[in-house]
């Protein structure tokens, strides 16, 4: 099968976005908030070997699926959803609309299980994540760049599908807002990872020598922990 088209049908899986990325060096598979697939992959790689990627794939494509389809019921007339720095509640209602006051955030939801309303929710949190991420990351990666001896150009905040962060090799610094669902020591060893990538930029043992002296020994445990988490709200 050659892929000619940016979204197909596969059999079992359902539908598949193949993404080229000239900065890719493998093939990397993420599943978006609807259950569709998404596969970037290097210009060099081949159609048959990108499609048998993704079937060898398929049991962990599953899985976050159903991951996806139990955090989409996750809300509902008199649930509540703490982040940061806000507790947001979630009340059926006649529309969909948000009022805010203070931390506190009141989402009036019209149909909880209707798509649209799943659309909206997803929005009203990715924008208190990103305001949340834009208040507290810049500020703590400056910290612990200071902290440790570190420098960097910039740093951006996205709502990336495919990783927690980022260095170019300018030093600039990309990190995902996601991250504000994790514990902040999730954070700040996200954080001190591409911070190392500042110096070292690839993921040999020198690498993971200088991060684990950084995070007290303990660089392998918290990159299995990030595991946990999921890139996708």
């Amino acid at each position: 099968m050659r892929i000619t088209k940016k979204a197909v049908q596969l059999k079992g899986i359902g539908t598949v976005i193949f993404s080229k990325n000239k900065r890719s060096k493998s093939v990397k598979i993420s599943v978006k908030s609807d259950k569709s697939v998404l596969v970037s992959f290097p210009y060099y790689a081949s159609s048959k070997s990108i499609i048998e990627f993704v079937y060898k794939n398929e049991e962990w494509i599953h899985r976050q699926q159903y991951k996806i389809e139990v955090r989409s019921n996750r809300f509902f007339d008199g649930s509540v959803f703490k982040t940061k720095h806000f507790i947001i509640s979630f009340l059926q209602g006649f529309e969909n609309k948000i009022n805010k006051k203070d931390g506190n955030v009141i989402v009036t939801v019209k149909d909880f299980s209707s798509a649209e309303s799943r659309v909206f929710i997803e929005k009203v949190i990715t924008d208190i994540y990103r305001l949340e991420a834009k208040n507290i990351l810049p500020a703590r990666l400056s910290k612990l760049a200071e902290e440790f001896g570190f420098s960097f150009n910039s740093v951006t905040i996205r709502n990336n599908k495919l990783n927690w962060g980022s260095c170019s090799s300018r030093n600039s610094i990309s990190l995902n807002l996601q991250m504000m669902k994790m514990p902040d020591k999730l954070i700040d060893y996200i954080l001190l990872h591409e911070l190392v990538h500042t110096e070292i930029k690839n993921h040999g043992p020198q690498f993971w020598e200088k991060l684990n002296r950084i995070t007290g020994n303990s660089a392998r445990a918290l990159a299995k922990e990030t595991k946990q988490y999921s890139t996708i709200l």
